[in-house]
């Protein structure tokens, strides 16, 4: 059964960082092509980054290029969201996913960006 445990959401100021994680079950993470998305408040869930099994990170707009980076430890099983320079327009729920795949989604973790 394929689940996942995101962590490492919380309150941080506008400039600040975060580094989310997720582990990952039922499947191996360096075989699939992995993503986080984010659900605002009223909004849709949208994804912001994805790294693929060859390592590759790819943060999907300009508006987070340079800010958010994807990462992973084989060992763990586990995929990372490196996120900094953080706004108060990143406050979302986060998730990550095993893009390509109709999996459920993991409790997410809160990101709230304010001062």
């Amino acid at each position: 059964q394929v689940q996942f445990v995101e962590s490492g959401g919380g309150l941080v100021q506008p400039g600040g960082s975060l580094r989310l994680s997720c582990v990952a079950s039922g499947f191996t993470v360096s075989n699939a092509l992995m993503g986080w998305y984010r659900q605002a408040p009223g909004k849709q869930r949208e994804l912001v980054a994805s790294l693929t099994n060859d390592g590759r990170s790819d943060e999907l707009s300009d508006f987070w290029k340079g800010r958010f980076t994807m990462s992973r430890d084989n060992t763990k099983n586990t995929v990372y969201l490196q996120m900094n320079s953080l706004k108060p327009e990143d406050t979302a729920m986060y998730y990550c996913a095993r893009l390509q795949y109709d999996d459920t989604w993991g409790p997410g973790t809160q990101v709230t960006v304010s001062s």
